[in-house]
């Protein structure tokens, strides 16, 4: 059977494969493979769950409601891409560029997003449990109404990549290496406490910990001041 990858803006082929058993994604790995272009290509809603896809140039195409479920994007390009509504549960996004994509309401649980370029990225809506986003960059990406491990985030987190551990800095959560706790809980630790979390935890803290607080009550703030039932909370605790 042959499937052809066709354009989403031109109607042209830009890749085809032909095999006994074929399927749109066993096409797409051998495009990859082959080391095609498939910039534009229109794969709306195609199942493509455990499909090794590294390195795949997939800038601007449309992957809507794609099922990605558990696929290998390792370093791809999918700039511009849109995966509104795709199943990318499990897929390993490591190092992959998706400047500019759109992933609102998109599902990323257990995601691998470590290294990944989020700039500008819309993922308004999307389910991130469990999702690897420390060392992604996510300047100017839209995380309104996404859910971080139960948090529903109302503004990008603070990325920190430059350190001996990745911060991830979120409203209520800040995350250091594996170590996830609230605000609170982090300016609340003894240096005992600290130290029993990794190997040079505690030099690395004393170093940093005035300026990371400093960047979660920002955060913070922002929260309080954008969010009517968090400031209510906090006069009420006060």
């Amino acid at each position: 059977m042959k499937i052809q990858i066709i354009s989403r803006l031109s109607g042209a082929v830009l890749f085809e494969h032909e095999a006994e058993r074929n399927t749109v994604a066993l096409t797409l790995v051998a495009a990859v493979k082959a080391r095609v272009n498939l910039t534009g290509a229109r794969l709306l809603g195609a199942k493509l769950d455990g499909a090794r896809l590294d390195g795949a140039k997939l800038v601007g195409a449309n992957l809507v409601g794609a099922n990605l479920y558990g696929a290998r994007l390792v370093g791809a390009k999918l700039d511009g891409a849109s995966l509104v509504g795709a199943k990318l549960d499990g897929a390993n996004l490591y190092g992959a560029s998706l400047d500019g994509a759109k992933l609102d309401g998109a599902s990323l649980v257990g995601a691998n997003l470590d290294g990944a370029n989020l700039y500008g990225a819309s993922l308004v809506g999307a389910n991130l449990t469990d999702a690897l986003l420390v060392g992604a960059k996510l300047d100017g990406a839209s995380l309104v109404g996404a859910n971080l491990d139960g948090e529903i985030l109302n503004k990008a987190p603070i990325s920190l990549l430059n350190l001996h551990w990745p911060v991830l800095i979120t409203s209520q959560y800040m995350r250091i290496g594996c170590q996830r706790h609230t605000h609170k809980e982090w300016g609340a630790f003894t240096n005992r406490e600290i130290k029993s979390m990794a190997p040079g935890a505690i030099s690395f803290w004393r170093k940093w910990k005035a300026p990371l607080l400093a960047l979660c009550d920002i955060n913070h703030e922002v929260l309080v001041a954008t969010d009517p039932a968090s400031k209510q909370s906090e006069e009420a605790e006060s």
